[in-house]
Protein backbone atom coordinates (compact mmCIF):
# COMPACT_ATOMS: atom_id res chain seq x y z
CA UNK A 1 0.00 0.00 0.00
CA UNK A 2 1.11 3.57 -0.55
CA UNK A 3 2.15 5.46 2.56
CA UNK A 4 2.15 9.23 2.88
CA UNK A 5 5.77 9.25 4.02
CA UNK A 6 8.28 6.43 4.50
CA UNK A 7 8.65 7.30 8.21
CA UNK A 8 5.72 8.62 10.20
CA UNK A 9 3.98 7.99 13.50
CA UNK A 10 1.55 5.14 13.79
CA UNK A 11 -1.02 7.51 15.21
CA UNK A 12 -1.04 9.41 11.91
CA UNK A 13 -2.45 6.35 10.12
CA UNK A 14 -6.03 5.16 9.93
CA UNK A 15 -6.79 1.86 11.64
CA UNK A 16 -6.97 -0.01 8.32
CA UNK A 17 -3.49 1.21 7.29
CA UNK A 18 -1.97 0.35 10.66
CA UNK A 19 -3.48 -3.12 10.52
CA UNK A 20 -1.79 -3.86 7.18
CA UNK A 21 1.68 -2.88 8.32
CA UNK A 22 4.36 -5.53 8.63
CA UNK A 23 5.80 -6.32 12.05
CA UNK A 24 9.54 -6.57 12.68
CA UNK A 25 9.08 -10.12 13.99
CA UNK A 26 7.65 -11.13 10.58
CA UNK A 27 10.70 -9.97 8.61
CA UNK A 28 13.46 -12.34 7.50
CA UNK A 29 16.48 -12.64 9.78
CA UNK A 30 19.98 -14.12 9.57
CA UNK A 31 20.16 -17.53 11.16
CA UNK A 32 21.34 -17.13 14.76
CA UNK A 33 21.68 -19.12 17.96
CA UNK A 34 18.91 -20.05 20.41
CA UNK A 35 18.41 -17.39 23.09
CA UNK A 36 21.37 -15.32 21.85
CA UNK A 37 20.10 -14.66 18.33
CA UNK A 38 22.72 -12.86 16.20
CA UNK A 39 24.63 -11.41 19.17
CA UNK A 40 27.83 -13.42 18.62
CA UNK A 41 27.89 -12.90 14.83
CA UNK A 42 28.94 -9.24 14.91
CA UNK A 43 32.54 -8.96 13.75
CA UNK A 44 34.39 -5.92 15.05
CA UNK A 45 35.83 -3.99 12.14
CA UNK A 46 33.57 -5.60 9.54
CA UNK A 47 30.08 -5.07 10.91
CA UNK A 48 29.08 -2.95 7.90
CA UNK A 49 30.17 -5.61 5.39
CA UNK A 50 28.22 -8.21 7.33
CA UNK A 51 25.07 -6.06 7.25
CA UNK A 52 25.50 -5.55 3.49
CA UNK A 53 25.93 -9.29 2.93
CA UNK A 54 22.75 -10.08 4.87
CA UNK A 55 20.97 -7.37 2.88
CA UNK A 56 21.92 -9.08 -0.40
CA UNK A 57 20.55 -12.33 1.00
CA UNK A 58 17.44 -11.11 2.80
CA UNK A 59 16.43 -7.90 0.99
CA UNK A 60 16.21 -4.21 1.98
CA UNK A 61 14.23 -4.89 5.18
CA UNK A 62 15.29 -7.51 7.71
CA UNK A 63 15.58 -7.99 11.44
CA UNK A 64 18.43 -8.77 13.79
CA UNK A 65 17.83 -10.58 17.07
CA UNK A 66 19.90 -9.65 20.11
CA UNK A 67 18.68 -11.90 22.87
CA UNK A 68 15.01 -10.98 23.20
CA UNK A 69 15.39 -7.65 21.44
CA UNK A 70 14.82 -7.11 17.74
CA UNK A 71 16.49 -4.48 15.57
CA UNK A 72 15.32 -3.37 12.14
CA UNK A 73 17.80 -3.00 9.26
CA UNK A 74 16.72 -0.80 6.31
CA UNK A 75 18.53 -0.23 3.01
CA UNK A 76 15.95 1.62 0.87
CA UNK A 77 17.49 5.08 0.32
CA UNK A 78 14.14 6.91 0.28
CA UNK A 79 13.12 5.34 3.57
CA UNK A 80 16.57 5.95 5.03
CA UNK A 81 16.35 9.63 4.06
CA UNK A 82 12.90 9.94 5.62
CA UNK A 83 14.17 8.33 8.83
CA UNK A 84 17.10 10.74 8.99
CA UNK A 85 14.74 13.67 8.46
CA UNK A 86 12.60 12.47 11.38
CA UNK A 87 15.21 13.71 13.84
CA UNK A 88 15.48 14.87 16.54
CA UNK A 89 11.83 14.28 17.45
CA UNK A 90 11.28 10.80 16.01
CA UNK A 91 14.75 9.24 16.31
CA UNK A 92 17.91 9.77 18.33
CA UNK A 93 21.37 8.27 18.61
CA UNK A 94 21.14 4.98 20.44
CA UNK A 95 21.10 4.86 24.22
CA UNK A 96 23.88 2.28 23.91
CA UNK A 97 26.15 4.87 22.28
CA UNK A 98 25.26 7.40 24.97
CA UNK A 99 25.98 4.88 27.73
CA UNK A 100 29.31 3.73 26.27
CA UNK A 101 30.39 7.30 25.51
CA UNK A 102 29.64 8.46 29.04
CA UNK A 103 31.47 5.47 30.49
CA UNK A 104 34.55 6.25 28.39
CA UNK A 105 34.45 9.87 29.57
CA UNK A 106 33.10 11.72 26.54
CA UNK A 107 31.40 14.98 27.49
CA UNK A 108 27.99 15.47 25.85
CA UNK A 109 28.16 17.12 22.42
CA UNK A 110 25.92 17.80 19.45
CA UNK A 111 26.81 14.42 17.91
CA UNK A 112 25.05 12.36 20.57
CA UNK A 113 22.70 14.93 22.13
CA UNK A 114 18.96 14.69 21.51
CA UNK A 115 15.78 16.73 21.87
CA UNK A 116 15.98 20.27 23.22
CA UNK A 117 19.58 19.75 24.39
CA UNK A 118 20.52 19.02 20.79
CA UNK A 119 18.66 22.11 19.53
CA UNK A 120 20.55 24.41 21.90
CA UNK A 121 23.91 22.88 21.05
CA UNK A 122 23.14 22.88 17.34
CA UNK A 123 22.60 26.66 17.37
CA UNK A 124 25.94 27.13 19.08
CA UNK A 125 27.83 24.81 16.72
CA UNK A 126 26.24 26.27 13.58
CA UNK A 127 27.36 29.72 14.72
CA UNK A 128 30.93 28.43 14.68
CA UNK A 129 30.64 26.65 11.33
CA UNK A 130 29.05 29.56 9.49
CA UNK A 131 30.77 29.65 6.03
CA UNK A 132 31.69 33.31 6.56
CA UNK A 133 33.64 32.32 9.69
CA UNK A 134 35.29 29.37 7.95
CA UNK A 135 36.44 31.60 5.07
CA UNK A 136 37.99 33.98 7.59
CA UNK A 137 40.16 31.14 8.85
CA UNK A 138 41.45 30.22 5.37
CA UNK A 139 45.01 31.53 5.99
CA UNK A 140 45.27 29.16 8.96
CA UNK A 141 44.27 26.24 6.73
CA UNK A 142 46.84 27.27 4.14
CA UNK A 143 49.58 27.28 6.80
CA UNK A 144 48.76 23.68 7.76
CA UNK A 145 48.78 22.62 4.10
CA UNK A 146 52.27 24.12 3.84
CA UNK A 147 53.40 21.93 6.75
CA UNK A 148 51.95 18.89 4.97
CA UNK A 149 53.88 19.91 1.87
CA UNK A 150 57.12 20.21 3.88
CA UNK A 151 56.65 16.74 5.38
CA UNK A 152 56.02 15.20 1.97
CA UNK A 153 58.92 17.09 0.37
CA UNK A 154 61.28 15.33 2.79
CA UNK A 155 59.73 11.93 2.05
CA UNK A 156 59.95 12.53 -1.70
CA UNK A 157 63.59 13.61 -1.48
CA UNK A 158 64.46 10.49 0.51
CA UNK A 159 62.35 8.18 -1.67
CA UNK A 160 60.55 7.11 1.49
CA UNK A 161 57.19 5.37 1.65
CA UNK A 162 54.53 7.54 3.29
CA UNK A 163 52.08 6.05 5.78
CA UNK A 164 49.16 7.78 4.11
CA UNK A 165 46.61 7.35 6.87
CA UNK A 166 48.95 8.55 9.62
CA UNK A 167 50.05 11.66 7.71
CA UNK A 168 46.51 12.62 6.77
CA UNK A 169 45.39 12.21 10.38
CA UNK A 170 48.15 14.63 11.37
CA UNK A 171 47.03 17.05 8.69
CA UNK A 172 43.40 17.00 9.85
CA UNK A 173 44.30 17.27 13.56
CA UNK A 174 46.54 20.27 12.85
CA UNK A 175 43.85 21.86 10.70
CA UNK A 176 40.97 21.43 13.13
CA UNK A 177 43.09 22.42 16.15
CA UNK A 178 44.33 25.60 14.48
CA UNK A 179 41.11 26.47 12.72
CA UNK A 180 38.67 25.55 15.45
CA UNK A 181 40.62 26.31 18.61
CA UNK A 182 43.46 28.65 17.67
CA UNK A 183 45.91 25.99 18.93
CA UNK A 184 49.21 25.21 17.18
CA UNK A 185 49.64 21.50 17.90
CA UNK A 186 51.93 20.92 14.86
CA UNK A 187 51.66 17.13 14.72
CA UNK A 188 52.97 17.24 11.12
CA UNK A 189 56.34 18.36 12.47
CA UNK A 190 56.64 15.75 15.22
CA UNK A 191 56.65 11.98 15.63
CA UNK A 192 56.45 12.17 19.42
CA UNK A 193 53.57 11.13 21.65
CA UNK A 194 50.96 13.68 20.56
CA UNK A 195 47.25 14.31 20.92
CA UNK A 196 46.50 12.44 17.69
CA UNK A 197 47.77 9.21 19.21
CA UNK A 198 45.33 9.66 22.10
CA UNK A 199 42.43 10.51 19.78
CA UNK A 200 43.09 7.41 17.71
CA UNK A 201 42.15 5.18 20.65
CA UNK A 202 38.65 6.62 21.15
CA UNK A 203 36.70 5.59 18.04
CA UNK A 204 38.00 1.99 18.03
CA UNK A 205 37.05 1.68 21.71
CA UNK A 206 33.55 3.03 21.05
CA UNK A 207 33.00 0.59 18.19
CA UNK A 208 34.38 -2.37 20.13
CA UNK A 209 32.32 -1.71 23.25
CA UNK A 210 29.07 -0.96 21.42
CA UNK A 211 29.22 -4.37 19.72
CA UNK A 212 30.52 -6.30 22.73
CA UNK A 213 28.03 -8.89 24.06
CA UNK A 214 29.41 -8.47 27.60
CA UNK A 215 31.16 -5.45 29.24
CA UNK A 216 34.24 -7.36 30.29
CA UNK A 217 36.27 -4.13 30.55
CA UNK A 218 34.35 -3.24 33.71
CA UNK A 219 35.66 -6.31 35.52
CA UNK A 220 38.89 -7.32 33.74
CA UNK A 221 40.28 -4.21 32.01
CA UNK A 222 42.85 -5.01 29.37
CA UNK A 223 46.01 -3.08 28.54
CA UNK A 224 44.04 -1.30 25.78
CA UNK A 225 41.35 -0.33 28.30
CA UNK A 226 43.93 1.14 30.66
CA UNK A 227 45.59 3.03 27.80
CA UNK A 228 42.18 4.38 26.77
CA UNK A 229 41.60 5.70 30.29
CA UNK A 230 44.93 7.56 30.20
CA UNK A 231 44.24 8.87 26.70
CA UNK A 232 40.85 10.24 27.78
CA UNK A 233 42.55 12.07 30.68
CA UNK A 234 45.05 13.60 28.25
CA UNK A 235 42.44 14.54 25.65
CA UNK A 236 40.02 16.07 28.16
CA UNK A 237 42.88 18.06 29.69
CA UNK A 238 43.80 19.36 26.23
CA UNK A 239 40.17 20.31 25.53
CA UNK A 240 39.90 22.15 28.86
CA UNK A 241 43.10 23.96 27.95
CA UNK A 242 41.68 25.07 24.59
CA UNK A 243 38.60 26.51 26.32
CA UNK A 244 40.63 28.26 29.05
CA UNK A 245 42.93 29.84 26.45
CA UNK A 246 39.95 30.99 24.39
CA UNK A 247 38.23 32.58 27.36
CA UNK A 248 41.47 34.33 28.32
CA UNK A 249 41.80 35.80 24.81
CA UNK A 250 38.15 36.89 24.80
CA UNK A 251 38.49 38.56 28.19
CA UNK A 252 41.53 40.49 26.99
CA UNK A 253 39.86 41.41 23.68
CA UNK A 254 36.04 41.70 24.00
CA UNK A 255 35.84 42.41 20.28
CA UNK A 256 36.39 38.69 19.67
CA UNK A 257 32.79 38.09 20.75
CA UNK A 258 31.60 39.98 17.67
CA UNK A 259 34.45 38.93 15.39
CA UNK A 260 35.80 35.57 16.63
CA UNK A 261 39.14 34.41 15.30
CA UNK A 262 38.26 30.70 15.45
CA UNK A 263 35.33 28.33 15.80
CA UNK A 264 35.75 27.84 19.55
CA UNK A 265 35.50 31.57 20.21
CA UNK A 266 32.35 31.68 18.07
CA UNK A 267 30.86 28.79 20.07
CA UNK A 268 31.72 30.39 23.41
CA UNK A 269 30.18 33.69 22.29
CA UNK A 270 27.00 31.86 21.29
CA UNK A 271 26.98 29.81 24.51
CA UNK A 272 27.33 32.95 26.63
CA UNK A 273 24.21 34.49 25.15
CA UNK A 274 21.36 34.90 27.70
CA UNK A 275 19.18 31.79 27.99
CA UNK A 276 21.48 29.73 25.72
CA UNK A 277 21.29 26.81 28.17
CA UNK A 278 24.92 25.91 27.33
CA UNK A 279 27.69 25.49 29.88
CA UNK A 280 31.43 24.87 29.45
CA UNK A 281 30.99 21.10 29.81
CA UNK A 282 28.78 21.09 26.71
CA UNK A 283 31.23 23.38 24.93
CA UNK A 284 33.94 20.85 25.84
CA UNK A 285 31.83 18.02 24.43
CA UNK A 286 31.58 19.82 21.11
CA UNK A 287 35.29 20.65 21.06
CA UNK A 288 36.02 16.93 21.41
CA UNK A 289 33.37 16.10 18.80
CA UNK A 290 35.09 18.41 16.34
CA UNK A 291 38.49 16.90 17.08
CA UNK A 292 37.24 13.35 16.59
CA UNK A 293 34.99 13.98 13.60
CA UNK A 294 37.41 16.44 12.01
CA UNK A 295 40.29 13.98 12.28
CA UNK A 296 38.83 10.63 11.24
CA UNK A 297 36.16 11.43 8.67
CA UNK A 298 38.13 13.91 6.59
CA UNK A 299 41.41 11.99 6.70
CA UNK A 300 39.72 8.74 5.70
CA UNK A 301 37.94 10.35 2.75
CA UNK A 302 41.16 11.93 1.45
CA UNK A 303 42.93 8.56 1.73
CA UNK A 304 40.14 6.76 -0.13
CA UNK A 305 40.19 9.47 -2.82
CA UNK A 306 43.94 9.22 -3.38
CA UNK A 307 43.67 5.45 -3.82
CA UNK A 308 40.70 5.81 -6.19
CA UNK A 309 42.57 8.33 -8.34
CA UNK A 310 45.66 6.11 -8.46
CA UNK A 311 43.55 3.18 -9.66
CA UNK A 312 41.84 5.39 -12.26
CA UNK A 313 44.66 7.07 -14.21
CA UNK A 314 42.40 9.14 -16.47
CA UNK A 315 40.68 10.67 -13.47
CA UNK A 316 44.06 11.31 -11.82
CA UNK A 317 45.33 13.01 -14.97
CA UNK A 318 42.27 15.23 -15.20
CA UNK A 319 42.35 16.19 -11.51
CA UNK A 320 46.07 16.97 -11.73
CA UNK A 321 45.59 19.09 -14.84
CA UNK A 322 42.80 21.04 -13.16
CA UNK A 323 44.88 21.81 -10.07
CA UNK A 324 47.90 22.88 -12.09
CA UNK A 325 45.88 25.11 -14.40
CA UNK A 326 43.65 26.71 -11.74
CA UNK A 327 46.02 27.10 -8.76
CA UNK A 328 48.85 29.45 -9.64
CA UNK A 329 50.88 28.76 -6.48
CA UNK A 330 49.94 25.50 -4.67
CA UNK A 331 51.86 26.68 -1.60
CA UNK A 332 49.70 29.80 -1.38
CA UNK A 333 46.36 29.11 -3.08
CA UNK A 334 43.55 31.59 -2.85
CA UNK A 335 40.12 30.66 -1.57
CA UNK A 336 38.70 31.49 -5.00
CA UNK A 337 41.13 29.04 -6.65
CA UNK A 338 40.21 26.25 -4.22
CA UNK A 339 36.50 26.94 -4.78
CA UNK A 340 37.08 26.67 -8.55
CA UNK A 341 38.41 23.07 -8.37
CA UNK A 342 35.17 21.59 -9.70
CA UNK A 343 36.60 18.27 -10.86
CA UNK A 344 38.48 17.71 -7.59
CA UNK A 345 35.22 18.40 -5.77
CA UNK A 346 33.49 15.88 -8.03
CA UNK A 347 36.20 13.34 -7.12
CA UNK A 348 35.42 14.00 -3.47
CA UNK A 349 31.69 13.38 -3.94
CA UNK A 350 32.35 10.23 -5.96
CA UNK A 351 34.72 8.94 -3.27
CA UNK A 352 32.12 9.52 -0.56
CA UNK A 353 29.50 7.71 -2.67
CA UNK A 354 31.67 4.60 -2.97
CA UNK A 355 33.48 4.78 0.38
CA UNK A 356 31.34 6.71 2.88
CA UNK A 357 33.02 6.97 6.24
CA UNK A 358 29.65 6.16 7.84
CA UNK A 359 28.21 3.30 5.74
CA UNK A 360 25.58 2.51 8.37
CA UNK A 361 23.82 4.53 11.05
CA UNK A 362 21.95 3.05 14.05
CA UNK A 363 19.14 5.21 15.45
CA UNK A 364 16.64 4.62 18.25
CA UNK A 365 12.91 5.31 17.84
CA UNK A 366 11.58 7.87 20.33
CA UNK A 367 7.93 6.91 19.69
CA UNK A 368 5.85 4.23 18.01
CA UNK A 369 6.43 4.92 14.34
CA UNK A 370 6.45 3.47 10.83
CA UNK A 371 9.57 2.90 8.72
CA UNK A 372 8.60 2.10 5.16
CA UNK A 373 5.73 -0.32 5.69
CA UNK A 374 7.07 -1.73 8.96
CA UNK A 375 5.62 -0.87 12.38
CA UNK A 376 8.43 0.15 14.72
CA UNK A 377 7.75 0.28 18.49
CA UNK A 378 9.29 2.99 20.64
CA UNK A 379 12.81 2.11 21.76
CA UNK A 380 13.59 -0.05 18.71
CA UNK A 381 17.01 0.39 17.11
CA UNK A 382 16.79 0.97 13.35
CA UNK A 383 20.04 0.52 11.42
CA UNK A 384 20.08 2.48 8.16
CA UNK A 385 22.42 1.16 5.45
CA UNK A 386 23.58 4.36 3.75
CA UNK A 387 25.63 2.87 0.92
CA UNK A 388 23.56 0.01 -0.47
CA UNK A 389 21.51 1.92 -3.09
CA UNK A 390 24.29 4.36 -4.00
CA UNK A 391 26.45 1.47 -5.28
CA UNK A 392 23.59 -0.34 -7.02
CA UNK A 393 23.19 -0.28 -10.81
CA UNK A 394 19.46 -0.13 -10.22
CA UNK A 395 19.83 3.45 -9.04
CA UNK A 396 23.22 4.68 -10.31
CA UNK A 397 24.49 3.75 -13.80
CA UNK A 398 27.78 1.82 -13.70
CA UNK A 399 27.63 2.19 -9.94
CA UNK A 400 30.82 0.24 -9.17
CA UNK A 401 32.98 2.55 -11.30
CA UNK A 402 34.78 5.62 -10.05
CA UNK A 403 33.30 8.25 -12.40
CA UNK A 404 33.66 11.78 -10.97
CA UNK A 405 32.14 13.24 -14.14
CA UNK A 406 28.73 11.98 -13.03
CA UNK A 407 28.78 14.91 -10.56
CA UNK A 408 29.53 17.44 -13.31
CA UNK A 409 26.10 17.77 -14.85
CA UNK A 410 25.48 20.76 -17.05
CA UNK A 411 25.45 23.86 -14.91
CA UNK A 412 28.30 22.77 -12.63
CA UNK A 413 28.75 20.39 -9.69
CA UNK A 414 26.06 22.11 -7.65
CA UNK A 415 23.34 21.06 -10.13
CA UNK A 416 23.77 17.33 -10.50
CA UNK A 417 21.13 16.07 -12.93
CA UNK A 418 21.24 12.40 -11.98
CA UNK A 419 20.43 10.15 -9.06
CA UNK A 420 23.85 10.11 -7.42
CA UNK A 421 23.39 13.26 -5.35
CA UNK A 422 19.88 12.29 -4.30
CA UNK A 423 20.91 8.80 -3.18
CA UNK A 424 24.36 9.42 -1.69
CA UNK A 425 24.14 10.88 1.84
CA UNK A 426 27.71 11.02 3.22
CA UNK A 427 26.89 13.97 5.48
CA UNK A 428 23.51 12.59 6.55
CA UNK A 429 20.20 14.29 5.82
CA UNK A 430 17.53 16.37 7.50
CA UNK A 431 17.95 18.68 10.50
CA UNK A 432 20.97 16.74 11.77
CA UNK A 433 23.00 16.96 8.56
CA UNK A 434 26.70 17.40 9.39
CA UNK A 435 27.33 21.05 10.39
CA UNK A 436 30.99 20.84 9.32
CA UNK A 437 30.41 19.74 5.73
CA UNK A 438 31.60 23.01 4.18
CA UNK A 439 34.79 22.95 6.25
CA UNK A 440 35.38 19.28 5.38
CA UNK A 441 35.05 19.91 1.64
CA UNK A 442 37.40 22.87 1.82
CA UNK A 443 39.94 20.89 3.84
CA UNK A 444 39.88 17.96 1.40
CA UNK A 445 40.31 20.19 -1.65
CA UNK A 446 43.23 21.96 0.05
CA UNK A 447 45.02 18.65 0.64
CA UNK A 448 44.50 17.57 -2.97
CA UNK A 449 45.75 20.93 -4.27
CA UNK A 450 48.93 20.42 -2.24
CA UNK A 451 49.39 16.84 -3.42
CA UNK A 452 48.62 17.28 -7.12
CA UNK A 453 50.09 20.76 -7.42
CA UNK A 454 53.44 20.02 -5.79
CA UNK A 455 54.08 16.33 -6.48
CA UNK A 456 53.73 13.48 -8.94
CA UNK A 457 52.38 10.29 -7.39
CA UNK A 458 54.84 7.43 -7.97
CA UNK A 459 52.75 4.72 -6.33
CA UNK A 460 49.91 4.02 -3.93
CA UNK A 461 50.20 0.55 -2.43
CA UNK A 462 48.59 -1.86 0.02
CA UNK A 463 50.27 -4.74 1.84
CA UNK A 464 48.81 -7.34 -0.56
CA UNK A 465 48.73 -5.22 -3.71
CA UNK A 466 44.94 -5.38 -3.83
CA UNK A 467 42.47 -2.52 -3.32
CA UNK A 468 42.54 -1.34 0.28
CA UNK A 469 40.39 -3.36 2.65
CA UNK A 470 37.66 -1.60 4.60
CA UNK A 471 37.91 -1.46 8.38
CA UNK A 472 35.03 -0.06 10.40
CA UNK A 473 36.42 1.56 13.51
CA UNK A 474 33.32 3.67 14.20
CA UNK A 475 34.23 5.32 10.87
CA UNK A 476 35.27 3.33 7.82
CA UNK A 477 38.96 3.56 6.95
CA UNK A 478 41.29 1.98 4.38
CA UNK A 479 43.82 -0.52 5.70
CA UNK A 480 47.55 -0.18 5.07
CA UNK A 481 47.72 2.50 2.36
CA UNK A 482 51.22 3.76 1.57
CA UNK A 483 52.31 6.32 -1.03
CA UNK A 484 55.51 7.36 -2.74
CA UNK A 485 55.92 10.79 -4.28
CA UNK A 486 58.25 12.63 -6.64
CA UNK A 487 58.75 16.36 -6.33
CA UNK A 488 57.76 18.43 -9.32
Amino acid sequence: MALETPATTLTDKPASAAASLRQIADLPAPRGLPWLGNMLQFKAGHFHEQLDAWCRELGPYYQLKIGRRRMLVVADHEVVAATLRDRPDGFRRTSRLEQVGAEIGLAPGVFNASGEVWRRQRRMVMAGFDPAHVKRYFPSMSAVAQRLDARWQVAAQQGASIDLQADLMRYTVDTIAGLAFGAEVRTLESDDDIIQQHLDKIFPALARRILAPFPIWRYLPSKADRELEQSMIAVNAAVDGFITQARTRMAADPGLREHPSNLLEAMIAAADQPDSGIDDRQVAGNVLTMLLAGEDTTANTIAWMIEALWRNPQALERATAEVRSVVSDPLNPTLEEIDALDYVEACTHETMRLKPVAPQLPLEALRDTVVGDVAVPKGTVVISLLRRDSVSDTFVPQAAKFMPERWLAEGGPGKVANAAKRISMPFGAGPRVCPGRYLAMLEMKMAMATLLGRFDIVSVDTPDGQPAQELLSFTMMPVGLSMQLRRR
